[in-house]
């Protein structure tokens, strides 16, 4: 037999019985205090504002970050030993209010603010396998995870209780191993990639804000690049899985998850060039575990936003800076916002020659 759900249990005595109401005055204020964090997010979020959206995947991003891969989503790399530093920032939130049938409303505001720097160490080897170049990278992960959530419930005759919860902490993230292979020609370059994040990073059991994932995953991404000279037009695309094993922690498993991005940008010199980036995310699978105590999520989100791409000499080494950002739409379980990628890349040694 089906449970009634907590609101259509509270509307229904909360007209009918006085002695409920006395009740409930004299004992939420010593209740709240008593209940974890977590529950109260999930029940005001899941009962009492039905309408608003619930964060798929957990935590509600994944190991892919969205928007990585933009103009020269394949690159070109001789051999050598290069150096790359993306930074990137997320801004999202979601708010609403719901009205109660016993009269009254319930309000919800949730905030996330991400700032991730991830230095990586690029080897593109002399190896070739199947063609192509083999290229080889290792990925620290440090960043800010600052996260908020405000919860006001006002019921007639009750009175008007709120939750307020925060965490703010700059934490190591999980290690990522990435090996690739790239084929390239006059106007194009092709590359496949396999990622795997190294759940090494800090995470607390418990905490809102964490940087690190706390499980294993794996990425595979393809992508292409096409150049043409004469309209000074390049066109780049990128798409791929990622897999998700579980939490040994929470029990949370996020389902498996479709990425696909795409830039198109038109090249105003040899070394400037500007246009347009967008991504399209979904997870074909929904989340699951003793964790995934929200049922099978799954999660939906599109973005899209200018984006800029230089070169430029520093002594004799050329650097390579590009900036995206992207305005998020269409989301579906998912915190909706804006996010941005700066990314630094400059070569450490290359072979004579090359």
């Amino acid at each position: 037999m089906k449970a009634p759900s907590v609101v259509a249990f509270f509307n229904e005595k909360l007209c009918t019985l006085p002695g409920l109401k006395r009740y409930l005055r004299d004992h939420i204020p010593q209740l709240i205090p008593m209940l974890q964090r977590a529950a109260i997010i999930t029940a005001v979020a899941i009962v009492v504002i039905p309408g608003q959206p619930v964060n798929a995947a957990e935590g509600g991003s994944g190991f892919y970050l969205l928007g990585q891969r933009g103009q020269g989503a394949a690159p070109v790399l001789p051999e050598g030993v290069f150096f790359s530093l993306p930074t990137f920032f997320l801004s999202s939130d979601v708010s609403g209010s719901q009205p109660l049938e016993a009269g009254g409303f319930a309000t919800l505001g949730l905030d996330a603010d991400v700032k991730v720097t991830m230095p990586s160490a690029l080897w593109m080897t002399p190896v070739e396998f199947l063609g192509g170049g083999l290229g080889l990278s290792a990925t620290l992960v440090y960043g800010n995870a600052d996260l908020s959530a405000d919860i006001g419930i006002s019921i007639p005759e009750i009175g008007d209780f709120g939750v307020t919860d925060s965490d703010d902490r700059w934490a190591m993230g999980d290690p990522v191993l990435s090996a690739f292979l790239g084929w390239n020609g006059d106007n194009y370059a092709y590359t496949l990639t396999t990622s795997v994040n190294v759940p090494a990073g800090d995470y607390d059991l418990g905490r809102l804000s964490n940087v690190s994932l706390n499980y294993w995953a794996v990425d595979v991404t393809a992508a292409g690049t096409w150049l043409f000279p004469q309209n000074k037009i390049e066109l780049s695309a990128a798409t791929g899985f990622t897999f998700n094993d579980e939490n040994d922690d929470t029990k949370y498993e996020t389902g498996t998850e479709f990425h696909l991005e795409a830039a198109a940008h038109y090249q105003f010199s040899p070394t400037f060039s500007a246009g347009l980036n967008g991504y399209y995310y979904n997870q074909v699978s929904g989340d699951s575990g003793k964790g995934a105590t929200l049922g099978s999520l799954k999660g939906q989100v599109t973005g899209i936003g200018p984006g800029l791409s230089g070169t430029f000499m520093v002594g004799p080494a050329p650097v390579s800076v590009s900036f995206r950002y992207f305005h998020e739409f269409n989301a579906k379980n998912r915190l909706e916002g804006n996010s941005a990628w700066l990314t630094l890349t400059i070569p450490l040694w290359v072979p004579d020659g090359s």
